[in-house]
């Protein structure tokens, strides 16, 4: 692209511009196989204000290769689009990707809407085939939860055909 005189030679074409927020912090061993390992990498979503929705994208052999923000919300929801939960994934080659957010009340319970996600990020990462290993509600640790939530463990939604 040809600059124009009159450009600055700090200016930004904004029309090609990209804004990456990574945040990725590397697991021990840099493979997430289990919920806790997800709780771990993003147990900094649990004092938060509002929902964040975050997408981990896993290659092969579940190696981390990013992790992903995809929106930030408000107190109760965030906006979520699957355009935007696969695009680091299909940018980055990865095979498989980990849902991730956090429940500002701290309850990690599923509500109907993240049901309904979960259920329509699966359909849709058959279609464009990555697949979405589980989805994960961080919460705060009690006497009656561990802090969070695995969908899949949970059996609240079918991943791969299976609880």
């Amino acid at each position: 692209m040809k600059k124009k005189k009159t450009d600055s030679p700090h200016s930004l074409d904004y029309r090609s511009a990209v804004i990456q927020l990574p945040l990725v912090r590397d697991s021990p061993h840099g493979f997430v196989r289990t919920p806790e390992d997800v709780e771990n990498l993003c147990s900094d979503l649990r004092d938060l204000a509002q929902e964040v929705f975050l997408v981990l994208v896993l290659d092969t052999r579940n190696r981390l290769l990013n992790r992903a923000l995809v929106s930030v919300g408000i107190l109760d929801s965030a906006l979520v689009h699957c355009r935007e939960v696969f695009r680091s994934s299909i940018v980055l080659g990865g095979a498989a990707v980990i849902l991730v957010h956090g429940h500002p009340s701290g309850d990690p319970t599923p509500s109907a809407e993240d049901v309904k996600l979960t259920r329509q990020m699966v359909q849709a990462g058959e279609i464009i085939g990555i697949r979405v290993l589980d989805h994960i509600i961080i919460g705060r640790k009690s006497e009656n939860n561990k802090g969070y939530l695995s969908m899949r463990e949970s059996g609240v939604v079918e991943f791969d055909g299976k609880p």
